[in-house]
Formats: structure tokens, C-alpha cells, sequence
């Protein structure tokens, strides 16, 4: 029988659907006056429905590959406990058995990605694989915590940052995946995209942030609700909306890629966004916002060889800034590009962001790469593809 779950400060339908077990279309169906694109508040009440354990009906639109993402599994693993259905097509309606999904891989990847994943998963990791080493750089205007994963013992030091725009919560998802399937292939004694782990783990240390802007991530994923400290001025920075999707900026509606102290003031003149808002608000100086004084402070506190900042979309790698960028950062870029299919830009008419700052103040290889194609954010069905290219990216940046 179907019971009843208040909503709590912080879920949203996803993230109820996976503390009950349930998929999301069947939380959906129980719930009509809901949609999978809807926010939910706090005190709001839903029905949980009843749920026959590793079963699932087929619901309009589904595929093997995709339901089988859903639950962590293989295309074949999936098929072979259900062979007495037609392998190239499932019909809707139909009850398929799910079997039990072994140990297998921390991060979730067929899920939306935000803070509490994030910092489950982490914790879930440092258990798994204890040579990692995690630090916090400094915390959001909303005081989450804002950490950074050591993998490695080299003195060749290397940063990768995720998620300075909020929309883009997929990128936080591709790095901690990375730290897994690199902490993993360091375990085993294996090799990771043809490198050898362990060489690279006692070459490098390699630190990564992923999640600059927590609070943006949150907002994005769950919406506002009228107990938020920011309620009112988020929905009117927000244009009277209390859609979030498309929010860039932090919660103080400072775009935090814009923060940075390389010609800030050309860069705010040409956005010429007068206030708070989604996106391109530069803030009334460089480095106001916590989450980026944080990223800035912890850059200066190492020396590092290069630094990588993951961004959504467009299958690109920018890597100059103003002829301030070394001579051999164009051909480290073209390393980037065949490791990756990403494509080497040289971008003219952007400043303040973190890889142009990092580049004019140490005068050393930084690069933006965006990953994926579409609007943002992103839509999951795309991770895949995204993060194969994006983990063979990352494994050749450790080597350059």
C-alpha cells in the first residue's frame, strides 16, 4: 500500500525516490499533481508508492540501456535475467525482473548530482581507497564546506575544479567519478586509459575540487522555499521565476567565473549586468565572493604545474589568455584535444574568469574545458559519452 513522506528541507524528487527504492516514474505516478521538473518544498506531502522488490513495470519511452542505467547495471547483465523478452525492444507494461546489484562502483552516475551526493560519496571513498586525502578550502556564503581530494604523492601538482556555475552540476559528477575509477585503477595495480595509475600516483598529486559553488548547485536541483534565508531576493534576481534550472551564479547571484582579478574591470564593463542575477553579474570587485576567494586562497597556497577547469558545453578546451600564457600551452592544448575529441580554442573577449586569472598572476598552463553538448544543465543521458571523454582528458593533463 502507498504511505505518505513530508518533504524535508533539502530533497527534492529524486532524492526521495532513492531513499524509498523507488523509481522516479513510479513516484511520479503516485503522485499526479507533480512533475519530474517541479520542485518540492518542505512540509509538502507525497505518496511513496508500494514497490515489489527487483522488479520494475516498463514505462512509455524506456530502452534496456537506459533502465539499466538506472539501476547500475549492464545492457547484458539486465537482459540475461529477463531472456524471455524480445532483446531489442522492451513494451510498456511489462514487469521485468531486476536482479541484485553487487558491490560495485560509490558514484552514481544515472542520478542528479548535488551537495549531499557529493559529500556521501566522498565519505564513501576515503573508506574504500584511504590514500586519499581530503582538505577543506574554505565554505560557501551559505557555510557548506567547500573540500579538495588529494590523489597521489608526487611533486608534480595539478588542479581540476568543477561546478563554478551552477547549472553545471554534471561536471561535479564526472570528477569525483574520476577520483573513483583513478583511486581504483591505483588499487589495483592497473592501468587507467592506458597510463599506468601507480606511476602517475607517485608522479603526481593531483587535487581536486568538485564543487566550487555548492549553494548555486542546490538552488538549482531544489528551488527555493519561503523559510530560505535568500527567498525574496532570489526570486526577484531570479525575474519573478521560481524556476532555478538555468541559475549560474552563486546564491548572492554573483557569477563566480567572473571574480577573478585578470582586467576584472573590462570584463564587468562588457557584461554590463548591473545586479545580482542568473548569470554575468560580476560582483562590485574581484574576489567578494567566499567560493571564489576560497578557490584563489588555496591556489596561491601550492605551486601548481597546470590547472583545469571543468565547465559545460560545447566539446572545447580554451587555453591562452591575453599572450600571457606560456609558450607550449597551445601544443599541451592539442595533447588535450586528441586524448579527448575536444576541440583547441584559442578565445579572444573573456577575462576574470579563473583560468584567465590563474594564467596572468603564474604565468603558467591553464585551461577551461567544456564538456558535453546542448542546453545547460546538461542531461544525464549524456554522461557516458561525456565522461569517457573527460577521463581520458583528465589522465593525459597528469602526464603533461
Amino acid at each position: 500500500m502507498p504511505f505518505r513522506h513530508v518533504v524535508q528541507q533539502g530533497e527534492t524528487l529524486q532524492r526521495i525516490a532513492r531513499l524509498y527504492a523507488v523509481n522516479s516514474v513510479s513516484l511520479l505516478a503516485a503522485n499526479p499533481q507533480l512533475s519530474l521538473h517541479e520542485y518540492v518544498i518542505p512540509g509538502q506531502m507525497i505518496l511513496i508508492p508500494a514497490k515489489l522488490d527487483h522488479q520494475y513495470t516498463v514505462q512509455p519511452g524506456d530502452a534496456w540501456e537506459s533502465v539499466s542505467l538506472r539501476f547500475g547495471l549492464s545492457r547484458e547483465e539486465l537482459w540475461k535475467a529477463n531472456t524471455f523478452l524480445d532483446p531489442a525492444t522492451l513494451r510498456p507494461g511489462v514487469t521485468i525482473d531486476v536482479p541484485a546489484v553487487r558491490d560495485r562502483s560509490v558514484v552514481r552516475t544515472a542520478e542528479e548530482y548535488g551537495y549531499p551526493e557529493m559529500l556521501r560519496d566522498l565519505t564513501l571513498l576515503k573508506e574504500r581507497y584511504p590514500f586519499l586525502e581530503e582538505t577543506c578550502i574554505g565554505y560557501s556564503v551559505l557555510d557548506r564546506k567547500i573540500p579538495a581530494v588529494r590523489i597521489g604523492t608526487g611533486s608534480r601538482e595539478i588542479q581540476v575544479n568543477a561546478s563554478f556555475h551552477a547549472n553545471e552540476w554534471i561536471t561535479s559528477l564526472a570528477a569525483v567519478k574520476f577520483i573513483e575509477d583513478y583511486a581504483e585503477a591505483v588499487r589495483q595495480g592497473g592501468d587507467i586509459h592506458g597510463s599506468d595509475a601507480a606511476a602517475l600516483f607517485r608522479e603526481t598529486s593531483l587535487w581536486i575540487v568538485p564543487m566550487v559553488n555548492p549553494d548555486g548547485v542546490e538552488l538549482v536541483l531544489g528551488g527555493v522555499y519561503p523559510a530560505h534565508p535568500l527567498f525574496a531576493s532570489l526570486h526577484e534576481w531570479n525575474g519573478g521565476s521560481f524556476d532555478f534550472r538555468r541559475w549560474k551564479a552563486n546564491i548572492n547571484g554573483v557569477d563566480l567565473n567572473d571574480q577573478f582579478p585578470a582586467f576584472w574591470e573590462e570584463e564587468r564593463a562588457r557584461r554590463a549586468v548591473p545586479g545580482p542575477g542568473p548569470r554575468d553579474y560580476t560582483g562590485e570587485a574581484p574576489l567578494t565572493e567566499p567560493e571564489a576567494i576560497a578557490v584563489a586562497d588555496f591556489t596561491r597556497s601550492r605551486s601548481f604545474r597546470h590547472v583545469v577547469a571543468l565547465h559545460t558545453q560545447g566539446r572545447e578546451i580554451y587555453w591562452n589568455y591575453r599572450d600571457y600564457e606560456p609558450d607550449d600551452a597551445e601544443f599541451l592544448a592539442l595533447k588535450l584535444q586528441q586524448a579527448s575529441g575536444f576541440k583547441s580554442v584559442k578565445l579572444r573577449g573573456s577575462d576574470a574568469g579563473f583560468k584567465d586569472w590563474f594564467i596572468y598572476e603564474f604565468r603558467r598552463p591553464g585551461f577551461t574545458v567544456e564538456l558535453g553538448s546542448g542546453i545547460n544543465p546538461l542531461p544525464l543521458e549524456q554522461f557516458p559519452a561525456l565522461y569517457e571523454e573527460t577521463a581520458r582528458l583528465l589522465v593525459r593533463a597528469l602526464a603533461l
